[in-house]
């Protein structure tokens, strides 16, 4: 996964109104924290970081005071109507350290013929990877499947380097029969 890059300002200033003049300058306040250090305070350019986070699990470098850091997103909080980005919370990791993310699951190939559903459990794994090699998805193929056969966390095949970290047990996909929809011959045979 490419690290991308982001300018970023340390800010002293706190609260609602000062958080309301930073995002009126099209930037988002945010802050930074992990490995035992005090949380720094700063704010991120908003166009720059809205494109970043369309990648999920995304390697942001920053540089804050000086120093080098990066960081992945933790928490992002956006405005329920407009849906641009109010403030993020960016956790510090290191080269070569594990993290626990979530990874999108994907699905490839045909159910049995019939009118089957493909119902998504949970649409995200929780893994464990390298902070420099977090994969943005799993896939896993449901073909041929049919209704009453299910995938389970532990039958997703995971990247190199990856571990499961949800219940192995746990059903991610399941395939369902369609419900029929009662015809008007029935409702008229069950009132005589």
């Amino acid at each position: 996964m490419a690290e991308i890059k982001l300018a970023t300002e340390a800010r002293t200033e706190f609260g609602k109104g000062a958080a309301r003049r930073i995002r009126r300058a099209h930037q988002v306040p945010g802050v930074v924290y992990g490995h035992g250090a005090e949380p720094v305070h700063i704010t991120l350019p908003g166009h720059d970081l809205l494109l970043a986070l369309r990648t999920p699990n995304v390697l942001i470098g920053l540089e804050i005071d000086g120093k080098d850091a990066l960081v992945i997103p933790k928490a992002v909080q956006r405005n329920p109507l407009r849906g641009d980005i109010e403030h993020v919370d960016l956790l510090t990791v290191k080269r070569g350290e594990k993290v626990d993310v979530e990874v999108a699951v994907q699905v490839e190939g045909a159910l049995a013929p019939g009118s089957n559903l493909l119902e998504y459990v949970m649409n995200t794994l929780r893994v464990q990877a390298e902070a420099t090699n977090i994969p943005e998805s799993v896939t896993v193929s449901v073909q041929g499947m049919d209704a009453g056969q299910s995938v389970f966390a532990k039958d997703i095949p995971l990247p190199t380097g990856s571990v499961l970290v949800d219940d192995p047990e746990a059903v991610v996909l399941s395939v369902v029969t369609a419900q029929a929809e009662p015809s008007e011959e029935d409702g008229e045979g069950e009132e005589a």
